[in-house]
């Protein structure tokens, strides 16, 4: 199954209108209007006319925080992370000491695969603000990304004293005692961060992951389908979903989550090896070792990957 992705926190900055009640067309009226432009484009979700007028508002002022943070984020979410990494780091060469901006960086650095920068970022936010959660919320992260299980750990429970009742950090909690193998552990962080949100789709994912490495499948495709329901837009849920129906034996109905999930992203590892175990169940050997050991060669330590692949060439 594929391991749970991390969900961002994305805040925009939504200023009230109050230039607008100058009647002369002032260059700070003119940037205003452009960042509230922006805004109405972003509620429509139409993120190109939103990034046009934020980009507008900053050939008035380059260096208009609001705009750059807003333009920043909207990269961010259309998966520009160049543009993203660029724009908030334009605002910390301003004001090193901006807290949101660092956040997002180093998020954004995290999601571009900088680890050691996002780490960086980590660290002064924590120097600049460590009386809040998301400085150590950020650290876990990035150290959960580096394998260091045990300090990541050791982070979200900072980030938890600092925001007990905080369904993000449970989730993120739960997916390290996952990897860990402690699933009693896991389950136990699930359940409370379902009771403060019943809408996260992570929480149901993670489920499946345990249910489905407990060898409950039936279980583990009931909560899958409960994370779709909530978030359909998630192509790693139906891969995992497509995983799970092969081992229930309906591998053709796997295989049309897994081609969905690749056409998402064609770089999927999990999702190629899990097209390497389809073609395992349907005695495809030939097809099987080609996904297996692409898969192996370039993550060896993926789970599944090398049993199946042993398995490949003794069919």
């Amino acid at each position: 199954m594929q391991k749970l992705l991390i969900r961002f926190y994305f805040t925009f900055i939504l200023i009230q209108p109050l230039f607008l009640i100058f009647s002369c067309d002032s260059p700070e009226t003119k940037k205003g209007r452009y960042l509230l432009k922006g805004n109405e484009k972003l509620k429509e979700n139409d993120t190109k006319a939103a990034i046009e007028f934020y980009s507008e508002a900053l050939k008035i002022d380059p260096q208009f925080k609001d705009a750059l943070y807003n333009r920043g984020m909207v990269s961010l979410e259309v998966n520009r992370l160049e543009d993203a990494i660029n724009d908030f780091s334009k605002i910390l060469d301003t004001n090193p000491k901006d807290t949101l901006a660092l956040f997002q960086r180093g998020l954004t650095f995290l999601d571009n695969g900088e680890y050691y920068k996002a780490l960086a970022d980590s660290k002064l936010l924590i120097a600049y603000s460590s009386d809040s959660w998301r400085s150590y919320f950020l650290e876990g992260l990035i150290l959960e990304k580096l394998k260091k299980y045990e300090e990541s750990l050791l982070s979200f429970e900072k980030a938890l004293e600092l925001f007990p009742d905080n369904p993000e950090v449970l989730v993120n909690q739960a997916t390290i005692f996952y990897y860990l193998k402690d699933f009693e552990k896991a389950s136990l962080a699930l359940d409370k961060a379902e009771n403060l949100n019943p809408k996260e789709a992570n929480i149901f994912n993670l489920r499946s992951m345990i249910a489905f490495d407990s060898g409950n499948y039936e279980s583990a495709l009931d909560a899958i389908n409960t994370a779709i329901s909530i978030n359909p837009k998630q192509a790693f849920y139906y891969n995992n979903r497509g995983l799970y129906l092969v081992y229930l034996g309906h591998p053709d109905k796997g295989l049309e989550d897994i081609n969905y999930s690749l056409k998402q992203n064609s770089k999927n590892l999990y999702a190629l090896r899990n097209k390497g175990i389809y073609h395992y169940y349907k005695n495809e050997k030939e097809l099987a070792l080609r996904y297996l050991e692409d898969v192996f060669e370039k993550d060896p330590s993926m789970d599944l990957t090398e049993e199946y692949l042993e398995k490949s060439k003794n069919l």
